[in-house]
């Protein structure tokens, strides 16, 4: 009895250990506290600077990136988490200002791949490069709520799994969406490449 018992408690310091090491603790090489600063307007006109800041976490092993925006010190604009899982190749915002979670497929064209990302958040703190300083923007509408967060995967299920949540699609691919319709819009401005984007998220 004596031997079972040294086993199982072997087994859960073994498991404690494994859960602490990737659920808990962040490795200082993976977690990046940056700043950049970027235009409103275009890039080339002359028009008062932003700064953006940020916390980034790299999973490159499961290939997941965490995004944390905190409340921006100008305008409008929406603290955030966000989750970009690129196995199960989505992403999810959750609104800290109204605790909502939103579920998007994963837009490579935007999102750098962890590797990459990880290598140019290196450059950036190794001084050796400087984000470009210019603004894209990007709509989504909501388009249905999300009943089983627990099918989206063990990140995004754990951003969002107590929390609203909704199914997101890109404006500019609604058939019959109007530019000029009276939206509810709120936005997230964030960076995960080499320029900032402007995530405009609105309910009809």
């Amino acid at each position: 009895m004596c031997l079972g018992l040294a086993l199982m408690l072997s087994g859960v310091v073994v498991a404690g250990a494994y859960l602490y090491r990737y659920y808990i603790l962040e490795p200082e090489d993976e977690v990046f506290f940056c700043g950049v600063n970027y235009r409103e307007e275009d890039y080339m006109i002359a028009d008062e600077e932003r700064l953006l800041e940020e916390k980034i976490r790299v999973l490159e092993r499961e290939q997941v990136e965490f995004i944390n925006v905190p409340v921006p010190d100008f305008e409008d604009g929406d603290p955030a988490d966000i989750v970009h899982d690129f196995q199960r190749r989505l992403t999810a915002y959750l609104d800290l200002n109204l605790n909502k979670c939103y579920v998007i497929p994963l837009n490579t064209s935007i999102v750098m791949p962890p590797r990459d990302l990880l290598d140019l958040l290196i450059k950036v703190k190794a001084g050796s490069y400087l984000p470009q300083s210019y603004l894209i923007h990007e709509e989504m509408m909501v388009t249905e709520r999300l009943e089983n967060v627990d099918q989206l995967g063990y990140f995004i299920y754990n951003l969002c799994h107590d929390k609203e949540t909704f199914k997101l699609q890109r404006r500019d691919t609604i058939l019959g969406m109007q530019k000029r319709e009276a939206l509810n819009c709120h936005k997230i401005r964030h960076f995960e490449n080499k320029f900032v984007v402007e995530t405009l998220i609105c309910e009809p």
